[in-house]
């Protein structure tokens, strides 16, 4: 009889780092799945904290051997991009690793000031500020400055937005500028929306940024949505990029930093093959060589991680309410939530995620699919990232079957809607943060209870 247990562990080198089982029941980053659900019930939404630090504390020590490996004559700067998850428990344990702020948003520079004043972040902080701005966003990232913030730096997305800082910033400006890249052969238009065109960014430079002395030019910023690859696409953007700050650094001295933005994937499913090391390398000498080549001095660099800071600290555990046969052939799993508002990137995206089972790991495994509770169509998941389908226990008639979608931590709270109206009704779950103290000892804390229907109500106008 092949067991579910079978399966994973002639599919997967299993156990992994994360993931262990323990008398048929999973553990996750030490942490028992099982006595969470008896704890908390489902559906529930959990964040590892202590998975944002490791994260953080790994890619400053690749990025930093790397620059040793190479010779590289500049620093790595962490910042966090907080429109991957705002909540207030990711920036203060992201803050705990000395990093600094990537923001998109007017109301993101109210977080900075919330932060400051809980002296969490300091006014030495690097806030890069990102997007295509509304005046709400410039006025307040213009109001940081003159409150004595020393290391904001808006990045112009535009030609004209810099005409909003010299109407409104008091004393000095750093800028940086934001240049569009241009997208993968398959996508449906040729160039990013964001940024400044290549050939637009010499001359603001020369005629709006040079001659005005409020201004210096301090970082060049440049963003692939496809993230850091391997690919040919990847590297051919990184160095026309580069090729761009070498000449503009050699009519700007002030230009010392570049920003290579995002783009660090997480695992996805349990067989992962990313090598952190060799990109972060070869990120490293490539920009070396281009700078030796053009005699440039080689320039500080950021990144900007937001699904790699936050995303393999969530998880969304799950009960199988019920089991359906709908024809000969296709087993449906129904769970007491809904893709739609609790994992939306599923829906939207077809995003994959490591789901495994949190119990019954001796039972015998079937082909399944899993619905959720709404009654949209697409609420389903049918497929995982390494194969064309879904394989889970086949649990008793009478005992209950808990199921888990992991590194689910970016995102999926600010795309579904947190606090508002859910799809069909359906209910935010119950979110759990999950820490240990400094024995190692689990601590359990209900950041929120599960969304009520007094609150939505209240949101629909029913309440008096």
């Amino acid at each position: 009889m092949d067991k579910y247990i079978d399966l994973i562990e002639q599919t997967f080198f299993f156990p992994t780092e994360e993931f262990r089982v323990e008398n048929n029941e999973l553990y996750f980053n030490g942490v028992p799945t099982m006595e969470l659900v008896k704890k908390f019930g489902t559906p529930l939404k959990i964040t590892y904290l202590p998975k944002i630090s490791s994260q953080i504390q790994k890619a400053k020590r690749i990025f930093n051997e790397a620059i040793k490996n190479n010779q590289y004559d500049g620093k790595y700067i962490y910042c966090y991009c907080t429109k991957s998850s705002h909540f207030r428990f990711v920036l203060e344990e992201a803050l705990k690793n000395d990093i600094n702020i990537e923001t998109s948003s007017a109301f993101d520079i109210d977080i900075i000031r919330h932060l400051n004043a809980r002296g969490k972040l300091g006014k030495d902080t690097w806030v890069l500020c990102n997007g295509f701005k509304k005046h709400q966003y410039t006025k307040n990232i213009s109001d940081l400055i003159n409150g004595g913030f020393t290391n904001v730096i808006p990045i112009l997305d535009n030609l004209e937005e810099i005409n909003e800082y010299e109407a409104m910033v008091q004393g000095e400006c750093n800028l940086g500028i934001r240049i569009a890249t241009d997208e993968e052969p398959k996508f449906e238009f040729y160039t990013s929306r964001l940024g400044v065109r290549y050939n637009d960014v010499m001359d603001l430079y020369l005629n709006r940024i040079k001659p005005n002395p409020k201004f210096k030019l301090k970082m060049l910023h440049f963003f692939v949505n496809t993230g850091i690859k391997d690919t040919t696409y990847y590297w051919s953007e990184l160095r026309r990029f580069v090729h761009k700050y070498c000449e503009m650094r050699k009519v700007c001295p002030d230009l010392t930093t570049i920003d290579i933005g995002g783009g660090w994937p997480i695992k996805t499913s349990i067989h992962f093959d990313y090598n952190y090391e060799y990109m972060a390398n070869e990120v490293i000498r490539n920009i070396k060589k281009i700078c030796d080549e053009n005699n440039v001095p080689t320039p500080d660099i950021f990144t900007e991680f937001g699904i790699y800071t936050v995303g393999e600290s969530g998880a969304l555990l799950l009960s199988v309410l019920g089991q359906k046969l709908q024809n000969d052939k296709e087993e449906w799993y129904m769970i007491d939530s809904s893709f739609i508002t609790a994992l939306p990137d599923v829906w939207g995206l077809n995003q994959k995620y490591i789901l495994l089972a949190l119990n019954h790991w001796d039972k015998v495994y079937q082909k399944a699919k899993i619905g959720g509770i709404t009654c949209d169509s697409m609420d389903y998941y049918n497929s995982e990232a390494h194969i064309n389908m879904v394989f889970l226990p086949d649990p008793p008639k009478d005992e209950r079957l808990y199921i888990g979608f992991f590194h689910t931590g970016a995102y999926q709270e600010s795309l579904g809607g947190y606090g508002g109206i859910q799809h069909c009704l359906i209910p935010a779950p119950k979110h759990v943060l999950i820490n240990r103290d400094s024995e190692g000892k689990l601590h359990y804390e209900v950041f929120r209870e599960e969304q009520t229907s007094e609150k939505m109500l209240e949101i629909l106008g029913y309440s008096d």
